[in-house]
């Protein structure tokens, strides 16, 4: 069941709220918090029945793991549980891959099951691994087995993120947090309705000329430099209006139940530095990353080399963590780099990164989007050969040339010109090379100039989890079109939100996944 499907928005989500507003009203608090684990658990079984055991399975064994650390303290018992979640995800996920290199590299007849993965594993498997690791740290307190069951299966964040902790969940449902009121529906609503605008009508709306470009390099065309450049700016901003969208929705179902999840998506291609990036895009799994994996590595004690060292490995096993597939593993591998190289630029020239002009920002802005870009190349692409093939083209490997019928419109002097430096008449269509390009410009314009889902519904307090950085690593300061939008409870806005909605829902005749729910 999809956020953007009919049978989600007009029969699972109103019956589930009126369950919560009945049993809130008429039964106890431990009851809305058993029909919310209900309702989650149909909304992950309307998928694969099957899936439930698995889900069902990880969360009993990882709290009773936990209640037995919080006791104990034992390091054998963290490493059973952190070995046993490992070896689950292990399987689901990479036995396929695993196989199919052995066979590639000692030439043998393994066969591949063909293991099916089941949804979200990956997310509750990092929600329960931090559970179980906080456990032993003793910085937990033993819960009612359906508060634990809710902050596992919680369906507005169950399937993609976010990665929440549980002393940003379990407090709210142990206090009584969960509750049907006015606001909490006209808040919701909202957000869910930009949520469901940005997924249906900006990201499915581009997705098209980002998957035929893709299609293309995979199967061994080439793309000349415009054609290459479209394809890929058009899935870094299909990926990225998915993912965001997706965030809204999240935030705005929990809101309706009167619970707020973290924030996971702050503006990143604002972003003026490769960290400032990894601060603002998927957050809670940067979060889980740095406290879970790169302090437990070593972090940056030990010297500069043990720092690089540290932040490469755990870009790769964060790359890897989105999929089986070397493609994935060169993505994680090139934002390593990226961090590196920032990092070391800061460390060698701290006056040049301390420049805080426009023009500096600028640059940086820029240097930080193509690099951004380049590595989206790679996590899109099915094929390394496709992935090169595209990079190849955005570099002019395969010529540069603009479509016959905008060609002819330029004049002598102009296409003379363009000749003189290598651009050439092509003939591709020139309807399609417009529609991409002012897709692209747009929706660039959106991601630069306009406020994000934090700027406009913070304002309202309570609203949304507080920012947890600095918010003066912004873009070039006062490049907005429009300042000053904040939601209110008011007629101006349940209209505003009215018309996203309905724009979203009628496209839904053309339902697609999340881009996140592969992983």
């Amino acid at each position: 069941m999809l956020f953007n499907s009919y049978e989600f928005i007009f029969a699972f989500l109103p019956l589930t709220i009126l369950l919560v507003w009945l049993f809130g009203r008429y039964a106890s608090f431990q009851a809305v918090v058993c029909v919310l684990v209900l309702a989650s658990l149909f909304f992950y079984g309307w998928w694969n029945p099957a899936y439930l055991a698995i889900i069902l399975v990880s969360m009993v064994l990882n709290y009773q793991l936990g209640k037995r650390l919080s006791k104990n303290r034992k390091k054998i018992t963290l490493y059973i549980g952190v070995f046993l979640n490992l070896l689950s995800l292990g399987y689901f996920k990479y036995t396929d891959f695993v196989l199919e290199n052995v066979n590639l590299l000692l030439d043998t007849p393994l066969p591949l099951p063909g293991v099916v993965l089941p949804l979200a594993i990956s997310f509750f498997t990092f929600q329960q691994i931090a559970y179980l690791v906080d456990s032993y740290r003793g910085e937990t307190v033993e819960k009612h087995p359906l508060d634990y069951a809710l902050f596992v299966t919680f369906f507005p964040q169950l399937i993609a993120g976010p990665i929440v902790h549980h002393k940003e969940m379990l407090p709210q449902f142990a206090n009584g947090h969960a509750s049907i009121t006015a606001r909490n529906l006209g808040l919701g609503l909202s957000i869910f309705a930009l949520g469901l605008f940005k997924k249906a009508v900006l990201a499915d709306g581009v997705a098209g000329y980002a998957n035929v470009a893709f299609a293309n390099v995979d199967n061994g065309v080439t793309l000349d430099f415009f054609a290459a450049w479209a394809g890929a700016l058009a899935y870094t901003f299909q990926l990225y209006f998915d993912f965001s969208g997706y965030s809204d929705m999240a935030i705005g179902l929990a809101r309706m139940f009167g619970i707020i999840l973290p924030l996971n998506f702050y503006s990143p291609y604002k972003s003026v530095n490769i960290s400032e990036f990894w601060r603002r895009w998927h957050m809670t799994l940067s979060r889980f990353l740095r406290d879970y994996l790169y302090i437990a590595l070593g972090g940056n004690r030990a010297g500069n080399f043990n720092r690089y060292r540290n932040l490469f490995l755990t870009m790769v096993i964060g790359g890897i963590w989105h999929g089986a597939g070397w493609n994935f593993l060169i993505w994680g591998a090139l934002h390593g780099s990226y961090l590196i190289i920032f990092h070391a630029w800061r460390y060698l020239c701290p006056a040049l990164h301390a420049l805080q002009s426009g023009w500096a920002r600028m640059i940086g802005w820029a240097v930080t989007f193509v690099g951004v870009v380049v590595g989206w190349v790679f996590f899109r692409a099915v094929t390394f050969d496709g992935a090169i093939t595209m990079l190849k083209g955005m570099v002019g490997g395969y010529g540069v040339s603009i479509p016959q019928g905008i060609w002819t419109r330029l004049g002598d002097t102009v296409t003379g010109m363009l000749s003189q430096i290598g651009i050439t008449e092509s003939s591709a269509g020139s309807s399609a090379f417009v529609e991409v390009w002012v897709w692209n410009f747009f929706l660039l314009v959106v991601v630069l100039m306009m406020p994000n889902t934090q700027d406009i519904f913070s304002r309202v307090a309570g609203s949304l989890s507080k920012l947890s950085y600095n918010r003066r690593d912004t873009f070039w300061p006062g490049f907005n079109l429009v300042t000053g939008i904040g939601w209110k409870a008011n007629t101006r806005w349940a209209l505003i939100s009215a018309v996203l909605f309905v724009a979203g829902v009628l496209t839904l005749s053309q339902v697609s996944e999340f881009l996140y729910f592969q992983f």
